[in-house]
Parts: C-alpha cells; structure tokens; sequence
C-alpha cells in the first residue's frame, strides 16, 4: 500500500534559530528536526536520534549494518500541527513529535500502533515486560533451565534496541562512536501483532542471515579426543557400514601441538591455542583430508585463538616477520589490530584451508571471558565472529561460521554452537524451548552438543536428543574427553541404535525440505525453528506451549523430554494442534483436527512429529550424503485437508557452496498442491532459473498415505503407474525421469 505524501507547513519553522530543511514536494527520509533526526526503516520500525552539534551518524554498526533501507518516501506522510507538534504516518504507525529541541523521550514523542485489534500507544521510554525470550549466549555448566534473554517479539507489540554506544563500522573496521555529542540512537521496533513484521524488520537494519554452505545443515560427527588418521577414517567408515549418513566432521584439539614448554601427545592439550599439526597423530594431513573428501566427508578444525601464535609453532617467524615484530615477547592476539587480524588468518588458517580444512570451528572465546574488543565498546565475541566469518568467504564461498552466540548482528555469522551443556532430561526440554525462541533474538540456527556435552551416560536420552536434532539446524553429536562418552550412533544398545538410525535416515530424507525453508529464512528472516506463536499467535494457546515448535512451514514437533517406561521405552508429550488445520502423524498418518490438545504417546523408535494437510512436503531418497547427493528424484509426500485448497511451496536449489546465488544463480521449483471435493492434482511447475551443475532431469515419487491401493491416478492426463507401500502405509506414484523445465500433474481421487 503507497500513501499519498500529504505536508502542510503554514509557516516558516525554526529550531534553535535554524530553519528547518522541510519541503513542500517531499517529507523526506529521515527527517530532521534540529538536532533531532527520525528515520523510518520500514513501517513497523523507526530509528530516533539526538545530537547535541546536529551532526548524526550514517556509517554502519555490528547491529546496524545496512544503512540503505529505508521506508519509500511515498508511503509517509508529515503534517504540521500546531505548536511545533508534527504527525508523521506510515502504513503502520501513526507518530506525534513536539519539536522542543530536546532528545525523543515520553514528553514529546507519541506513537500509536495497533494491537489486538485496539489503538494502543508507545513512547520510547516505555520498558518492556512481556518479552517472549531471545537467545543464550551459551550453555556452558548449565544443567537445567535457567532465564533466556530478551528477544524482539514481546506480547505488547514493541521491542527498542539501543545502539547509542555501539562502535561504528568505518572502512571494515571498528571506530569508536563520539558518545559525548551523539547522545540517542534507538530502533523502536512498533508491529503489534505482527511478529514476521519484527523479524522482517531486523532483516531490513541489521542485514538478513545469509544462505549458509549446505553440509552445515547435514550430519556431523564431533568429540573432544585425540584421534589418529587412521581412527578418523575408521569414524567415516563406521557410519556407512553401520547405515547412517554424515557429511562433516570435526577435529577437536587433538589436531593441533601445545606448546612445548607444556609437552605434547594424547593427554597434553592443556594448552588449546595451536595451529601446527600434530604428527603424532596425524602425520600426513593433506592425505587424512583428501581421504576424507574422497569418501565425502568435509572437516572443520577446532580453533581456541585467543593466546595467538606462539614461538613454538612452524608458521611463527614468518608471521613475526610479517608483522614487524622485533620484540622478544611475542605479539598478544589483538582483536582491534587489522594488521594483526590479516596476518592472523593469513598464516594460522590460509595453510590448513589450502590443503583441505573446509571450515573453522571458533571456540571457548565467550564475551564472560573476553567482554571487550581492547579500545573499544563491541563485544570480542561477536567482532571476532565478524572477522571470521568475512575471512571464510575467500575464493567465492560462502561464509562459513561455527561459534558460540555473540549478541544483536552475530545472526549475520551462522551458525552458533550452544556449548557444553550437561547431559540430561531437564537440559533437552530447555534446549526445545530455548532453540524454538533463539531466532526471534537474531540466533536462527543452533548446533546443539546432541546427546550433551557432559554427564553419565544414558542411550536412550541419546536417542531422544537424536529426534530433536533431526530438527535442528543440523544434527551435530558432540561429548567431553570421558571414555564412556562416545555418540557413535550404533555403539548404544540395540534398539537405542535402531531409534537412532530411523532419525539419521529422516534427517537425510527431509534435506530438500529443509534447504528450501532455509532459503525461506534467508528471504523472510522468519526463524527454521520457530515458536507457536510466530504463525498462530492469534491463539491463546500458542504462548503457553513452549515444548513443541513449527520446523519451517509445514512440520510440527514435540519432542519427547522425558524417560520412558517399559522395554521400548514408551513415554508422551503434550501437543497443541492449530486450528483450522488438519495435521497427521509423519509415521502413522493419523490425523489430527486442529484446535485440539492431546497426550501423545510413542515408543523410542518415534517422537511427535506432525505435516500440515494440504501441502506437498518435498523430500528424497536416503541417501548416505544428504547434503551434497543431487536430487535426481524427488519424493513428495501430501496429506488431504479439510476444505478446498490451491497451496504451493517452492523447492529451492543452488550448488550450496558459493556465493552465486546472490546474483540469481538458484533454481526455484514451484510445487502446488490443489484440492477440489474428492479431486485432487499435485503439480510440479517448470523449474525457474539455472545454476552450475544444477539437475537437469528427474523422476518423481508421490507418497499418498491416506489414499486407498487401487486408486487410479493420472500423469500429464495418461493413466500412470502406482502401488502399495506396506512399510511405508502409503500409496506410491513413480513418474519416470523428465526435464526439469516440464511440468507434471499427478490427479488422483481422495
């Protein structure tokens, strides 16, 4: 919707003796009062500024990153009321400011906004009370529930950021901000009920979250222990004699010498900086990561940087040299040095990368640790995300981030690890909740330690944790150096193993659909994990349901968080199906009327796990690399709904690895699902756009669980083929190979 722009200036106005640079054409955007300047980012946000010499600040921050959105000038309009009062609208808010010349605050700035249907009224010295919850900076020594911090989206409708003291970004690099003449900086997020609106919003400031590598969606494999090549690849190899996908792994500390004065070997990494291979261990890396590509496999290092490089590592002397450091000491890492930094990665990480390392994972550099960039007021945790993740985009990639959660801006930098949690129920539960409300704080993607960090051991907590990380932004084990820890899938009990690969398998099924909500992420910033409320807060009972999530659109979980009785472990969990939808069970295809609450009860070889009728759910085959295998068939699976319907979701592609999709080098599939009475057709439209070694032709395989065998189906108005799946409980429709450009329609009879 476009406003009129509308201004009325009877008179000449003056602040402070100077005029005001207001024009009859155009209201402007921002719009400045003097020393105060107002900009509307989008409608449902606003940045409100003070200075004392008029003199606002335009360079970006770590939060405020993008200074080029901004609201089209059409869509506001400013009236000049009486007094030096002004109105100023956009398609959401209506604002009163009474030019006095002091900063915005309760005695001269009024915003009303709706919220639950009602005009309700905002100022920004209101303080927040009804917050629903923001990401952790990590769970490090957790071991139950403790208070999340704040996110964006609160019951009353607003949300304020202040940046008043942030850094500024000037030439990539921080400079501090003149605190003492610019005294106000705030983003005044005003969307009542609206929460895609918030989120769109910080999108819109702070930058969207970028498409991440796609192997960080899939399976790793990750353990604080001291592995020789050889056990490496005997990990690798155990997955695919056991049947269980993976896509990456990680070497923990092991990889890397300590410094001599401490001693090397299996047990001494008691110092954790270190960037020379161990050859202990690993005596020909180059060969270990070749090997581990050849089988399919990409590998992340394990770096703690914070002590720099040492005398005793190889690159030292040529880093020293490159530095101009002649002192005896050796150079302290320095966050706020770019020398420093470009040299840094140039000789601790440019080595490893060029023989094979694909990503870095950045660890125990918390901001309790290390609160400060030296001279400066950004967060070295989330400055050093920066740093990283910029440096991980050489060669045409993508950015590849792999750290603990370092505050407002770090959702620019996936994805985040949650720590060295404690293995246990109560930190499952918290980790379903905490996931489920971290992107409405900018934390859209967690990697969880499964199984937890620490603890005793307990297999069947496992496999529970397994389910919940079938639903995560990637499903990533991870244990202490403690022998009896160990989150090899198939080393648990028999049927422990057997829960546990039932969910790898599901996670490498689900990866279209899940690389296609999180290209949704990317365009929407509405979170892969999100709360109830974010799509059906218009219920009450969407606020008071913490346990379960949506998974993106069209997936709804519960996962079990508590032990279970008997021997198949048989426990439940509660689940609140939405209403107007019907939701059915992704394992037994029993359907749920929304509006209902239930207690739903499966043994460890299931969880609550629930498809929204009415849609085409895309998936593929198993396949042992989940994320790197094309899809050369599709499987769509489609449930009926309530009432006639014409719903489509779009597939996403791309090569998952570099950064051509920023200029249109995707390929988007528009896959509608149309129902009429007992008529139903399930159509695959012509693939848009084009990508380097994009698909060229595949085949199809509908999966029909609620129609009856026998039914006669249509391909492209010609009988086609189908038959009964007995394992599956669902007819199949197979459509053979077919350029991807032509377009199929499968009718079939409810």
């Amino acid at each position: 919707m476009r406003c009129m722009v509308k201004l009325v200036v009877s008179t000449a106005l003056f602040v402070m003796g100077v005029p005001m640079a207001l024009s009859t054409d155009t209201p402007g955007n921002p719009l400045v009062f003097g020393n105060n300047r107002l900009t509307v980012i989008t409608p449902t946000l606003v940045r409100l500024e003070y200075a004392f010499d008029g003199k606002f600040i335009d360079e970006p921050t770590l939060f405020a990153y993008d200074r080029n959105s901004r609201l089209d000038v059409d869509s506001i309009t400013l009236t000049s009321l009486d007094d030096d009062w002004f109105e100023i609208t956009t398609p959401a808010l209506r604002m009163m400011f009474h030019n006095d010349g002091y900063p915005f605050s309760t005695s001269n700035f009024i915003v009303y906004y709706k919220h639950n249907g009602k005009e309700k009224k905002f100022t920004n010295r209101f303080v927040t009370r009804n917050n629903l919850g923001g990401p952790i900076e990590t769970l490090d020594r957790v071991t139950s529930e403790i208070p999340m911090n704040e996110g964006l989206l609160s019951r009353d409708g607003w949300y304020i950021i202040d940046d008043e003291r942030s850094d500024l970004l000037v030439d990539g690099w921080l400079q501090p901000r003149d605190t003492k003449s610019h005294v106000q900086d705030q983003y005044c997020f005003i969307y009542g009920n609206d929460y895609k609106a918030a989120l769109a919003s910080l999108g819109a400031i702070s930058g969207h979250v970028p498409m991440t590598r796609k192997y960080i969606h899939g399976i790793w494999y990750c353990r604080y222990w001291d592995y020789t090549s050889a056990e490496f690849l005997d990990i690798i190899r155990g997955y695919d004699e056991h049947d269980f996908p993976l896509d990456n792994i990680v070497f923990d500390m092991g990889w890397h010498t300590n410094d001599a004065s401490i001693g090397t070997g299996h047990n001494g990494n008691l110092n954790w900086t270190g960037y020379t291979w161990n050859r202990d261990l690993i005596p020909d890396p180059k060969a270990l990561l070749d090997s581990c590509h050849a089988l399919g496999v990409t590998v992340s290092l394990n770096d703690h940087p914070h002590d720099g490089i040492r005398p005793h590592e190889e690159q030292y002397n040529a880093f020293v040299e490159a530095l101009g450091h002649e002192e005896k000491q050796p150079p302290l890492f320095d966050l706020s040095d770019r020398d420093y930094m470009e040299n840094f990665f140039r000789f601790a990480h440019r080595p490893h990368e060029e023989i094979g390392v694909d990503f870095w994972w950045l660890d125990w550099q918390q901001n309790y640790l290390y609160p400060r960039v030296r001279g400066f007021e950004s967060s070295s945790l989330l400055w050093l995300n920066e740093l990283y993740y910029r440096d991980s985009q050489n060669n045409g990639k993508r950015g590849a981030g792999y750290s603990r959660w370092g505050g407002w801006g770090d959702h620019r930098h996936p994805i985040q690890f949650s720590g060295d949690a404690q293995s246990n129920w109560e930190i499952l539960a918290f980790e379903v909740k905490l996931t489920a409300c971290s992107g409405q704080g900018g934390c859209y993607y967690w990697a969880h330690d499964i199984g937890g960090f620490r603890g005793d051991p307990n297999p069947e907590l496992t496999a529970r944790w397994t389910q919940f990380g079938a639903l995560s932004a990637a499903l990533r084990v991870h244990s202490t150096k403690d022998k009896r820890l160990d989150r090899r899938p198939w080393i648990a009990g028999e049927k422990e193993t057997d829960a546990m690969r039932k969910m790898y398998h599901l996670r490498s099924q689900l990866m279209p659909y899940i690389y296609s909500s999180v290209w949704e992420t990317h365009n929407t910033m509405v979170p892969l994990n999100r709360s109830m409320f974010i799509d059906y807060g218009q219920f009450e009972e969407s606020y008071s349901n913490p346990q379960q999530f949506t998974f993106g659109d069209l997936l709804l979980a519960a996962p079990i968080t508590s032990p279970g009785e008997g021997e198949n472990f048989t426990s439940s969990q509660v689940v609140w199906f939405p209403d107007n939808e019907l939701w059915f069970d992704f394992f037994t295809h029993e359907c749920q009327e929304g509006g209902a609450k239930k207690e739903v009860t499966k043994d460890l070889e299931q969880f609550p796990l629930f498809v929204k009728g009415g849609w085409i759910l895309p998936m593929q085959p198993y396949t042992a690399r989940p994320a790197s295998e094309p899809l050369n068939t599709l499987v769509m699976r489609v449930y009926p709904t309530q009432s006639d319907v014409c719903n489509t979701f779009t597939l996403y592609e791309d090569d998952g690895m570099t950064l051509d999709y920023l200029e249109g080098h995707y390929v988007t599939t528009d896959l509608t699902y149309r129902q009429n009475g007992k008529k139903a057709c399930v159509s695959v439209h012509p693939a848009k756009g084009s990508y380097d070694g994009m698909v060229k032709s595949r085949g199809y395989r509908l999966q029909l669980p609620t129609v009856k065998d026998g039914t006669k189906v249509l391909i492209n108005g010609r009988p086609g083929r189908s038959s009964f799946d007995n394992e599956l409980k669902c007819l199949i429709v197979e459509v053979d190979e077919l350029p991807v450009e032509q377009r199929v329609d499968i009718e079939y009879v409810i």
